[in-house]
């Protein structure tokens, strides 16, 4: 009977993803993929994501021992949860669970919900996401799973300016780049041309774009400062290349004032994003739509409400908070047959706005995008403050490179201190720059930091995620 009610719960848990996956297709018109969902109302959506909720649950108990395990711990059946009002219940997964699920249960832990035969039936891929221990946290999808990644990115792509006619240059290594995987796929749906730009030098992707032209640049930000700059030693403006869109995700970008304007201005286009992560959201959770640019200048990103739940809770207490508060993001992954998760904390402050948008789509909105993971955040002297914040001061000061280095310290006397490593042209006459560094960063965040000068091309070149933090302090 076990294998009957694993089975029936699976079943009855994909009729539901079927019967709400809409226009998959095509564009249901030309400003929105989807729009019965794109565009339904906050009653609309409740439902949908409460039929989910009803749905995943017997699923997730049934199917993952992780859950049941955490089910059964919390004297809670399934059916207690079944609506979102019922998910404050449950509380939050951090990955710090999941990485001890997975210490007890190697390779695969047991926090998703294909065993291995399952998995030589049906799977697609695995992606690995790094954890506290060392190992990775390994999360194995389906084919169906593909099938809902190209659906979802296809919609988030959409609202972001992907369109036929177009060519998109992903640049990007193509290994477990889950972000990067989930695009190239959307794209083949979508019949938008993508050419692979893995495995090249800097210079070799700046000449695929003065050749063939492609219109959108899909990378890390730190990459598109890289090769915007590696273009105007080879002689040509970037300004003046076919980009005309910046695509990004795995790095905060569009919420950092300082870098929007240096990316957008080094490439004339306009910069857009993806946000999510791999543990409960794979595909888009996040995305930038026609009106991301609000009149008070902040930028704002849609978060896709009926494939997730999206909430915000108090780091510390964990309580959910409402709309209006700043908290750190909370996923509750409604669109997977692998990897569907309860309130996995994602972990980045943000601030969630559910009102009209000015593009017409319905979904809640995160004001000022995402700027800083919890576990992210940096305490100095009883400061606490997040690597955006200084990545926001150190481009505001004109002429500064754009590699930079922040190291944390302790000396003789046991006091902590940080260093800011900059390159500048005026680095054998550094006092302005150290001045205007030190005001930036101080004015952010109430401390006072040494500053060094390095003369251009010190630092090597970023090629994947940038490791800007090197924290050296006395951790005994």
């Amino acid at each position: 009977m076990g294998e009957d009610r694993r089975e029936a719960t699976r079943r009855a848990w994909l009729e539901v993803l079927d019967r709400h996956r809409r226009d998959f297709d095509g564009p249901g018109s030309d400003d929105y993929w989807s729009p019965a969902l794109d565009c339904a109302s906050r009653d609309e959506l409740r439902a949908i994501q409460d039929e989910k909720i009803a749905a995943v649950t017997p699923f997730l108990y049934e199917n993952s021992p992780f859950y049941r395990r955490r089910f059964d711990a919390l004297g809670l059946t399934p059916g207690d949860i079944r609506t979102v009002d019922d998910l404050i219940k449950w509380p939050p997964i951090d990955k710090r669970e999941m990485a001890e699920d997975l210490l007890a249960n190697p390779p695969w832990g047991t926090y998703t919900t294909h065993d291995d035969d399952i998995w030589n039936r049906r799977g697609w891929t695995l992606f690995p996401t790094s954890g506290s221990t060392g190992l990775p946290r390994m999360f194995r999808y389906s084919k169906y799973d593909l099938r809902q990644w190209q659906w979802a990115n296809a919609r988030a792509l959409w609202s972001l300016g992907a369109r036929r006619g177009e060519k998109v240059f992903l640049v990007v290594g193509f290994g477990p780049h889950v972000w990067a995987w989930g695009v190239l796929h959307a794209l083949a749906h979508m019949g938008v041309p993508c050419i692979p730009g893995g495995g090249m030098t800097a210079e070799l992707r700046c000449n695929i774009i003065l050749r063939y032209e492609p219109t959108m640049l899909a990378t890390l930000p730190s990459q598109i400062l890289r090769l915007g700059r590696v273009m105007q030693e080879m002689g040509h403006d970037p300004r003046k290349s076919s980009i005309k869109r910046l695509f990004t995700g795995g790095e905060p970008a569009a919420g950092i004032k300082a870098t929007r304007e240096r990316l957008e201005d080094m490439w004339d286009a306009e910069l857009v994003e993806f946000y999510g992560c791999t543990e409960a959201s794979p595909h888009s959770g996040g995305y930038s739509c026609p009106a991301a640019k609000r009149p008070d200048g902040q930028i704002q990103t849609h978060l896709m409400e009926d494939l997730q739940v999206w909430e915000l809770i108090d780091p510390d207490t964990k309580e959910r908070l409402p709309v209006g508060e700043r908290g750190v993001t909370v996923c509750t992954n409604l669109n997977s047959e692998s990897s569907s998760q309860l309130r996995f904390v994602v972990g980045d402050y943000t601030t969630l706005d559910d009102g009209a948008c000015a593009c017409g789509r319905t979904h809640v909105r995160a004001i000022g995008g995402f700027q800083g993971r919890a576990d992210d955040l940096i305490t100095l002297r009883a400061i606490k403050f997040y690597p955006s914040v200084l990545e926001e001061g150190i481009r505001s000061v004109a002429g500064v490179g754009d590699e930079y280095e922040v190291v944390l310290d302790t000396n003789e006397d046991g006091i902590d201190y940080m260093t800011v490593r900059v390159e500048h042209s005026e680095h054998q006459v550094p006092d302005s720059v150290v001045a205007a560094v030190s005001n930036a960063i101080s004015s952010r965040i109430e401390l006072r930091v040494g500053v060094e000068v390095l003369a251009p091309d010190t630092f090597p070149k970023t090629e994947f995620k940038a490791k800007r933090i090197n924290d050296k302090r006395n951790k005994g």
